[in-house]
């Protein structure tokens, strides 16, 4: 598939030689220190917090990173590598709230949800990616993360993406990790979780315990990659030339840091990249402008080798309605003709701060999509189809020919969702709306195949490891 161009190759490699420039001339305030030895060691200007990279750095390290990623399954059919498998269908994740599934009413999630979710998302085609959707809010204080994972554990065999705080929370992760596992050897072999930060936070500044967190699973040889979310008028330009140039930058730093640890560790560009709405500074992750910077994104990580990818496909509608729709659906299609690899989409509403399990399967549907776009129009001489043009020939029907027959479950997406009944048909079945059929669709999954996915001798000592975890249970949405 060739992919559409926003920039042109002479302003990609102007954005490029923009980034050498800030990293250069501006640096980046660097807060964590064994990061700053790190970089002062391979050759690059560290003064107090502020860390400079000359060109010849730059080039060196970023020459060094792996051309693929692979996001690994607890079941290996589940395994995902891209650039060849994408693009890889990523939920959107860490929503502070949920629409509730029986009154409709937004509230705080709970890990009840998070079981819920990962059920639902273990059974959708359209997801590859499990990340986990909702915070959790009835967690203990000790346990903020492993309360997330445990149920996503349980019910999904997909990989699965985490985020941990600091090293504490990232030991307890990895102890329930190797729980599953069978140990840490087993684990080692078949890493099912894939690790994800923000470690630079715009503008051009690293943190603390993101970077810690970065530097340890790079160290380590288990998946990790980090996500650059510049936001243009606020903290980046504003101007998306600007925002591309300063959001490059932060890219290749995270990068070089990563190389450093361990030549060779696959990364993926991930952004959030966005344009604030200045009339009230609010978080425009479902404009059209979000999706343009992910094309524009898309090619500069074709211009370094790296898997592309991010969040985009977002919305900053409160409902799962028609602005719902047409921005997740126009800047999702816009990363797919960008060639994005990955993609963060599914289930968020309102500017990712709230899950809705109809909008899910919504994006289920629309995922399923964006991967038949993908997949692209086959041009070998048989599906050109030459012969039975011929064969059935002026005034004929093709509809009960071998050639449409073996096609008609595999040329086209056949949507469950998406309505293409007569009106006098959709009428009869009860005139639904789009929002009530993915309703109805979830609850349906939510009876079938919903055993855990874990067995009880390792429930057991995942639960005699942490004591007071949450119950981790599925509950039917009634």
């Amino acid at each position: 598939m060739s992919f559409a161009a926003l920039l042109t190759q002479e302003q990609v490699e102007r954005i490029h030689d923009a980034a050498l420039e800030i990293l250069e001339d501006v640096g980046l305030k660097v807060r964590y220190g064994p990061a700053r030895e790190l970089f002062k060691k391979h050759g690059c200007s560290v003064e107090e917090e502020r860390v400079r990279f000359s060109r010849a750095v730059v080039e060196k390290y970023r020459k060094m990173v792996s051309p693929s990623f692979t996001f690994h399954a607890r079941d290996p059919k589940f395994d995902k590598t891209i650039p060849q498998d994408s693009p890889v269908i990523v939920t959107a994740s860490s929503a502070p709230d949920i629409i509730d599934p029986v009154t409709g009413v937004e509230r705080r999630a709970e890990s009840k949800d998070i079981a819920r979710i990962a059920h639902l998302i273990n059974e959708l085609p359209g997801y590859d990616v499990f990340s986990i959707s909702t915070l959790a809010d009835d967690a203990p204080a000790d346990q903020f993360t492993v309360s997330r994972l445990y149920p996503s554990i349980k019910y999904c065999l997909k990989p699965i993406r985490v985020t941990t705080t600091d090293m504490k929370d990232t030991r307890s992760v990895m102890e329930m990790a190797y729980i599953v596992a069978g140990g840490k050897d087993a684990y080692m072999e078949r890493p099912f979780l894939t690790h994800h930060y923000c470690p630079v936070v715009s503008p051009l500044t690293m943190d603390n315990l993101s970077t810690e967190n970065v530097m340890y699973f790079a160290e380590q040889g288990l998946p990790v990659y980090p996500t650059i979310v510049p936001n243009a008028g606020l903290t980046s330009p504003m101007s998306m030339a600007g925002t591309l140039a300063q959001g490059n930058a932060e890219f290749l730093s995270a990068l070089i840091l990563m190389q450093m640890v361990k030549e060779g560790t696959p990364t993926i560009y991930a952004t959030l990249g966005t344009v604030a709405d200045m009339r009230s500074g609010a978080y425009t992750s479902g404009a059209i402008e979000c999706g343009m910077l992910h094309m524009a994104f898309a090619q500069m990580a074709r211009f370094y080798n790296v898997p592309a990818g991010g969040y985009v496909g977002l919305t900053n509608s409160k409902l799962n309605d028609m602005q719902a729709g047409y921005e997740t659906g126009m800047s999702g299609i816009a990363g797919v003709l960008g060639g994005m690899d990955m993609f963060n989409i599914g289930g968020l509403i309102d500017a990712l701060k709230t899950f809705d399990f109809a909008k899910a399967v919504a994006d289920d549907e629309m995922a399923q999509m964006m991967k038949r776009m993908k997949r692209g129009i086959s041009f070998n001489e048989d599906d050109l189809g030459l012969g039975i043009i011929k064969q059935v020939g002026p005034g004929g029907s093709f509809i009960t020919a071998k050639h449409t027959t073996s096609r008609m479950k595999t040329e086209a997406v056949m949507t469950k969702i998406a309505d293409r009944d007569a009106r006098s048909i959709w009428e009869k079945k009860g005139a639904t709306d789009t929002h009530a059929k993915a309703m109805k669709k979830a609850r349906e999954v939510m009876t079938s195949n919903t055993s855990p996915l874990i067995a009880p001798e390792v429930d057991a000592k995942i639960r005699e490891a942490f004591p007071g975890l949450v119950a981790g249970v599925l509950e039917p949405i009634e």
